[in-house]
């Protein structure tokens, strides 16, 4: 039975994560650029100045809430970088540079540069489509703006409806999977790994089953953790994840500049390397040349929006939660979280793994035996060593430790909206004590299975999502085009701030009381 399982979703996986996917994804991130001009490069300074420029300047809104049951901007970005952030930035690119070569990062960049304006359109639809629930909180993502938005136009209300269901089912399989269980396992594997303790490394024999007590011992500390934040909602979840995501990106970030700049002497031959292996200029022969291009090109995309998540409708759900009154506004926060995810984080981690020397810049071989999380600790150990102690070891692990928890806090916030939305605001806490609990199972059993299903269903989230985004590009576009002439012409029309009257009224009444 588990073997046909595996079989049925691997061949679902080859489609939902083969080329004709990763052509809709990028695909969709050019249409939007091209659509909006260039919004990520022609107003780069605008977007700097209003989300991390606005944390240093204090701007009213991005770092605080007057709203009861909002959440501030900069919170909702840290929640959605909390999802974001993650195993996939340290073993996916790892990944990414072992199958497709160091040309993988190439196109791992490019997926990045148009995945931002695929995030902005998810953000800016899903505060232009959300609603407030029986708590007073913000609700908005991709099944609100497939539902009212799609749903809106002539015969697409039933077609708009089942896609919002999809989306959501599809969210909490995944939430399950690839949000909580699957990260819970890597956490406890490295964990275990690293930092020995003998007392604790036994099994358990209960029934048929064989568990480890250490695994078991970790699975509960962060069931314990993980509730203590969960079940108190959104605000608790930005409130621990505004202080927890600064300082563990700042900390990874720190370790990999300590890396480059021990290394920079190679900085010319790391990115010659990236560029000449992306078009298989240091390949032999025509069919080498292809060969070696597909699979820098597959890699790099496929780890990109791994990575960022840019186009699976996932982030925009913890983005919709926001205080903001401008639907751009927030859209640009979705510009700033593609770019440190994969422009910073991902890039760090290349260049730590291919200055190092573990792989041959000129041939592109791999001279280690090590693969994704062990490559980049291995990379890490060569500058960061105590004697005989791999200090570089030890903080990759810890690095995965809060990279992976923090990933499931930002998943719990999006299965609780999906559910909430398929079952109601008062459901959720089911949902929450259920996802807590499934914690201690991610720690203590063996889940390839469930991590190969949960990323099929992470990928099929995006098939509606982008069927929404570019139904509804014209939307986006009307809704930039009118923030812009406000912005920078001085134009006196009416502000596209919501698709619904009431809150449309509200909220250009909170505009007025900001500029005053």
């Amino acid at each position: 039975m588990l073997e046909m399982i595996s079989k049925i979703n691997g061949a679902i996986n080859n489609v939902v994560w083969g080329i004709p996917m990763l052509i809709l994804i990028i695909g969709t991130g050019i249409y939007m650029t091209i659509r909006t001009k260039f919004f990520q490069i022609t107003h780069a300074s605008h977007v700097s100045s209003k989300t991390i420029g606005g944390v240093f300047q204090k701007e009213s809104g991005v770092t605080t809430s007057k709203e009861k049951s909002s959440i501030s901007q900069f919170q909702a970005l840290c929640t959605a970088l909390a999802a974001t952030i993650g195993v996939g930035n340290i073993a996916g690119v790892a990944a990414a540079i072992a199958a497709g070569g160091p040309g993988a990062i190439f196109w791992m960049w490019l997926s990045a540069f148009f995945g931002m304006m695929t995030n902005y359109s998810e953000n800016v639809l899903g505060i232009y489509y959300r609603r407030k629930n029986s708590n007073d909180e913000w609700c908005g993502g991709a099944m609100y703006y497939l539902r009212d938005g799609l749903g809106s136009i002539n015969g697409c209300s039933g077609i708009g409806k089942v896609l919002a269901v999809l989306f959501s089912v599809f969210c909490i399989l995944a939430s399950f999977g690839i949000g909580n269980m699957s990260q819970v396992n890597t956490i406890s594997s490295n964990i275990t790994s690293v930092f020995r303790i003998e007392a604790l490394d036994r099994n358990l024999i209960i029934g048929t089953l064989k568990i480890n007590l250490y695994a078991l011992v970790v699975g509960i500390l962060l069931m314990v953790l993980a509730g203590l934040v969960i079940v108190g909602g959104i605000k608790r979840i930005a409130q621990v994840t505004e202080k927890f995501v600064p300082f563990m990106a700042c900390a990874y970030i720190l370790g990999a500049l300590v890396v480059f700049f021990i290394n920079i002497g190679k900085a010319g031959e790391v990115f010659g390397a990236i560029f000449s292996f992306a078009f298989g200029l240091k390949a032999v022969g025509g069919a080498a040349v292809g060969l070696a291009v597909k699979s820098a090109v597959t890699w790099g995309l496929k780890r990109g929006v791994f990575s960022n998540e840019a186009g699976l409708g996932s982030s925009v759900m913890v983005h919709s939660a926001s205080n903001v009154v401008e639907p751009v506004r927030q859209g640009m926060w979705g510009i700033f979280e593609v770019f440190a995810d994969t422009i910073v984080v991902c890039t760090l981690t290349a260049f730590s793994i291919l200055s190092t020397g573990l792989i041959d810049l000129t041939t592109g071989e791999m001279l280690s035996a090590n693969e994704q999380t062990a490559l980049v600790s291995e990379a890490f150990g060569t500058v960061f060593n105590i004697g005989s102690v791999n200090v570089g070891g030890a903080f990759i692990a810890v690095a995965i430790l809060l990279f992976a928890f923090s990933t499931v806090l930002g998943w719990s916030y999006y299965g609780t909206k999906a559910w909430e939305f398929l079952f109601g605001t008062k459901a959720t806490i089911l949902y929450k004590v259920v996802f807590v609990v499934f914690i201690v199972f991610g720690a203590t059993m063996n889940l390839d299975l469930a991590w190969d299903i949960s990323d099929t269903f992470n990928g099929l989230m995006a098939i509606p999502n982008l069927i929404g985004v570019l139904t509804l590009s014209g939307t986006v576009i009307k809704i930039t085009s009118n923030y812009l002439s406000r912005t920078f012409h001085n134009s006196k029309e009416k502000p596209m701030l919501s698709a619904f009257e009431d809150i449309q009224a509200q909220q250009e009444q909170r505009l007025k009381q900001e500029k005053n």
